[in-house]
């Protein structure tokens, strides 16, 4: 077995980052789709580097997004920076090929980690940043109880032109009054 439900959900599962991965992930990451909304577009993804990243980064709250229905791995997301002395951390998350996004895999795996960081690793401040012209996920993120909490402006230089990036968070109090998230 390749992987391994941490977090299960209605159409998708969590599981830990598998370093048999690694090809998956330097095709996503050299995918301008993808590399051009997370900031990386200017990297070269290669192989090697995916295998080093996965193999540092397995034991932290990092997991493959992984669809029920075959097994099949569709994206990545997890915390970076947590603080469990603070109780705060910092949500990242891709959706890899291009049908897979619009579909609300992202939603439910963002549901997820929202209810893992809040519950589990008993987080109060979770946040996450987002580039002004990736308007979808400034509302996907919003539409999960995220506010915007501050702007750094004119910051990111992409394609001519500069663009905000945003922070939003959202906070254990804010999230405990929305409605549930029902693990089947």
């Amino acid at each position: 077995m390749k992987y391994f439900p941490k977090l299960m959900g209605n159409r998708l599962y969590l599981s830990p980052v598998c370093i048999d991965d690694a090809p998956m992930y330097v095709k996503w990451m050299n995918d301008k789709t993808v590399s051009e909304n997370i900031g990386i577009d200017t990297k070269v993804s290669t192989l090697e580097g995916e295998k080093k990243w996965l193999l540092k980064n397995q034991n932290d709250y990092n997991f493959g997004i992984v669809l029920k229905e075959g097994d099949e791995l569709i994206g990545g997301c997890g915390f970076s920076q947590v603080d469990l002395i603070h109780l705060n951390g910092k949500l990242v998350i891709f959706i890899g090929d291009e049908q897979n996004r619009g579909q609300g895999y992202g939603k439910e795996a963002i549901k997820l980690l929202l209810e893992y960081g809040f519950n589990n690793l008993n987080l109060n401040n979770i946040m996450l940043m987002v580039y002004s012209f990736n308007t979808k996920a400034i509302k996907l993120y919003e539409s999960l109880g995220f506010k915007k909490f501050g702007v750094r402006h004119k910051s990111y230089y992409f394609k001519n032109k500069f663009y905000d990036e945003i922070f939003m968070e959202i906070l254990k109090e804010e999230y405990n009054e929305i409605e549930p998230f029902i693990y089947v």
